[in-house]
């Protein structure tokens, strides 16, 4: 079968938002194409570079996410839906450059589709200690590295977004050998991973998408942590078994949901432990502080990386 690429021009501040448009419509996956992402994972002290400094400079100046879509009949209402998020998005005050939001459509053979998005995937230094690579690249790691090899398939992010970054940030500093862990929303399982690497006991990965959930399932056993790291598939809590208490909490998601999230999460969390909250515009910032607070949470770590904000409170 054929497939469809549509493209939309946006912005760093705005590929995470345009993405999430893109898997609504029906997205069999997404890439996200940011010469930001390149300037970020440059090895320092002219050491060799991570990521070749020609991807920027094919990439250009916009950010170019896509997402791949059957050619069949459900190909133009796909494609009206896209527009008409877009346009509504356009039209919210976000505080955010949401950039051209222009849709370019490329049509592919089947032999074609996944390379495609292979081509800009290379390895990329998350945190302090975390690389993420694919399985088809070489990297020579360097002492205290911990490398988390993902192959994305059809599911939700590689991880390059700020966002993903600044979580990973606070996991290295929060999760210690022993913890019990819970990832909410996990995506392809990176930061269940991470969690992993940095020695938690037992991590519960959860997701909505139920090709998310398998592919994380199979990022997980290919670092092998299927011992330590139990993906399910549920919305949000509904698959923590009652009674489950963690150390540290982790929900890489929106402002919204981590604002409705504060305080039912909170039985989840043992005394003492840490919800760490990611994927938070930074105009919604103090909203989704002043809901933390008034569930009872302190908060010990505000991140901010371009238009968006990390969380860590006790």
């Amino acid at each position: 079968m054929d497939w469809m690429e549509y493209t939309v021009l946006t912005t760093t501040e705005g590929s995470e938002l345009v993405a999430q448009v893109l898997m609504d419509a029906g997205s069999a996956g997404t890439m996200i194409e940011d010469k930001n992402d390149v300037a970020a994972n440059q090895r320092p002290e002219g050491q060799w570079d991570i990521i070749d400094e020609a991807i920027a400079q094919r990439i250009g100046d916009d950010v170019k996410v896509t997402g791949y879509y059957e050619a069949d009949e459900k190909l133009r209402d796909r494609l009206i839906y896209i527009r008409s998020e877009l346009q509504r998005l356009r039209g919210m005050d976000l505080g955010m450059d949401l950039g051209k939001l222009e849709i370019l459509e490329h049509g592919v053979a089947e032999e074609d589709w996944t390379e495609s998005w292979k081509k800009a995937f290379k390895p990329f230094r998350l945190g302090s200690h975390m690389v993420v690579k694919p399985s088809w690249e070489d990297f020579d790691a360097r002492p205290g590295d911990h490398i988390i090899e993902i192959d994305p398939g059809m599911a939700f992010g590689t991880g390059t977004h700020e966002t993903t970054g600044m979580c990973v940030e606070l996991v290295e500093k929060y999760v210690r050998p022993g913890d019990a862990c819970i990832d909410i929303g996990t995506g392809t399982g990176i930061l269940a991973i991470a969690a992993a690497h940095m020695g938690a006991r037992h991590v519960l990965a959860t997701d909505l998408d139920a090709v998310a959930v398998r592919v994380a399932a199979e990022n997980v056993r290919h670092n092998g942590f299927g011992d330590k790291i139990d993906v399910r598939c549920g919305d949000l809590l509904e698959a923590v078994d009652a009674g489950t208490r963690a150390d540290v909490i982790i929900a890489n998601i929106i402002a919204d949901v981590i604002i409705g999230l504060a305080a039912p999460v909170k039985p989840f969390i043992r005394e003492g432990g840490v919800f760490i909250c990611s994927g938070i515009a930074v105009n919604r910032l103090d909203d989704v502080l002043d809901a933390l607070k008034a569930a009872g949470y302190t908060p010990l770590d505000v991140e901010t990386k371009g238009e968006w904000s990390a969380v860590a409170a006790r």
